[in-house]
């Protein structure tokens, strides 16, 4: 088990999803969980295979939880409404893969909010207690919010210090505002799965990508870029989240042991580990020769505050145009992460 979730948070049947009587006390319910991640990625083996080991055992293995990795059970910008709809039991995604979807949980990702995957994951569940956007997930039973580091970007051969460098650049974006923010540089974001950028590289169809340092491992992304510049321009949001009747059909005694992993004692085990991948993959970029570019706070760059100010003013500006508060999510954001700076 990994030790950051033992530190913090000190079932053989087929899948009933729906609207399935409550099971009793002696069936054994399996609970189909779908994400995007290979199988070897920490996000997997550190995070998700213990949380399912700990519900497992908990629960005197009255529940089974089955783990698909890399996009087996789901697509990657479809696995909340998969869990929505009971199609996967559990399910994680990245917000920023449908965007539009999760308009005020990404004002979360703005540049200057986070500086670390812990006070991303912090803040994130911060404004999911405090009702500033669970809203947004009403369709599911939330179980915890996630985030990853500062993002940045990894091209080949072409350093990028300024934003003009990124002039006629296609970068993978991540979100919809980090493809802001790219295109307000200068370069062309393009939007694609995590799943698909490593032959995109190969085949010449991206110049580069913009992703924290642990996707950016877990995707072998390292293999084929060589020049990085470390810029926390945004951090991407994360969720896992249960379909509603599955989670509603439980008994008391397994719903609680469902809530006893949930909430903010996982969000800041996830951000741990989160934390100590971006560590390892720039260490390993690093001990291979690739050329480090660091820009540590570009809100006070003079090249480029500019455009990270016009990416976020525009995000603020599409998210108000849909009649949503967008500048309190903002201060109450930026409240939430002063209190989970660390």
């Amino acid at each position: 088990m990994s030790l950051a979730l033992a530190a913090l948070l000190g079932m053989t049947g087929c899948s009933q999803s729906g609207d399935t009587a409550a099971t009793d006390s002696t069936e054994t319910t399996t609970l189909r969980f779908s994400h995007f991640w290979p199988a070897t990625a920490a996000t997997h083996t550190e995070i998700f295979e213990p949380w399912a080991k700990k519900i497992e055992e908990e629960s005197g293995g009255r529940l089974k939880v089955e783990i698909y990795p890399s996009a087996t059970l789901s697509k990657p910008d479809a696995t909340y409404d998969a869990a929505a709809k009971g199609t996967v039991d559990i399910g994680s995604q990245l917000q920023g893969y449908t965007n539009g979807r999760f308009p005020l949980t990404q004002v979360a990702e703005l540049p200057g909010l986070s500086n670390s995957a812990t006070q991303m994951n912090c803040m994130l569940q911060t404004l999911y207690d405090d009702g500033v956007i669970a809203k947004e997930y009403e369709d599911t039973h939330l179980l915890f919010m996630m985030g990853t580091g500062p993002g940045g970007i990894h091209t080949i051969d072409k350093a990028i210090r300024a934003p003009e460098d990124l002039k006629g650049l296609r970068i993978r974006r991540p979100s919809a505002i980090a493809g802001e923010i790219i295109e307000a540089a200068g370069g062309t974001p393009v939007g694609l799965p995590a799943t698909d950028i490593y032959t995109s590289l190969q085949r010449g169809v991206l110049d580069g990508l913009s992703l924290p340092w642990d996707a950016t491992g877990s995707f072998r992304l390292i293999e084929l870029t060589n020049t990085h510049t470390n810029i926390p321009f945004y951090s991407s949001a994360i969720m896992v989240t249960m379909n509603k009747n599955t989670y509603e059909r439980l008994p008391d005694d397994l719903k609680k042991v469902i809530d006893d992993n949930s909430g903010m004692a996982m969000a800041a085990a996830a951000g741990k580990v989160f934390d100590a991948e971006d560590a390892k993959y720039m260490a390993e970029a690093k001990a291979k020769g690739d050329t480090m570019i660091d820009i540590p706070n570009p809100l006070s760059d003079p090249k480029w505050k500019a455009p990270l100010e016009a990416g976020t003013q525009k995000y603020l500006s599409d998210v108000k145009a849909q009649g949503l508060d967008a500048d309190s999510v903002y201060k109450k954001a930026q409240e939430a992460s002063a209190a989970c700076k660390s």
